[in-house]
């Protein structure tokens, strides 16, 4: 594994602490829906249970993103912010900009997710 070293800039940790902050919240808008009562006549029970079990998925989707981006930003501490986990290599600064939690470069993400559905068959 190569050994590089990577400082977060001070617009990448604001960007980092900007995600965080709205999946929080996120989490939060959806956790206040999920505590309300449903209220729905028969007709609607199927709907409601289907929109409950999709939020509650998205809750998880979204914990583990939070889980990512403080992944990343232990990361960024060790100087090694932007370096992919898995090979070393530094992570193109597009994909960072876009998915500023990420660990792993494209190559090494799609390898992990070919992996993963190779084992789900």
């Amino acid at each position: 594994m190569a050994k590089n070293h990577k400082t977060l800039t001070q617009t990448e940790r604001r960007r980092l602490e900007h995600e965080l902050d709205q999946t929080v919240a996120e989490i939060d808008r959806l956790r206040e829906y999920l505590k309300a009562e449903p209220d729905v006549t028969s007709d609607d029970v199927d709907l409601e249970v289907y929109e409950r079990e999709k939020n509650l998925a998205l809750v998880r989707r979204l914990e583990l993103k939070i889980e990512e981006i403080e992944k990343a930003l232990k990361s960024a501490e060790k100087g090694a912010y932007g370096i992919c986990e898995h090979c070393g290599k530094p992570i193109d600064p597009e994909r960072l900009k876009v998915l500023p939690e990420t660990t792993l470069c494209v190559k090494c993400k799609n390898e992990l997710e070919r992996t993963v559905r190779r084992i789900a068959r």
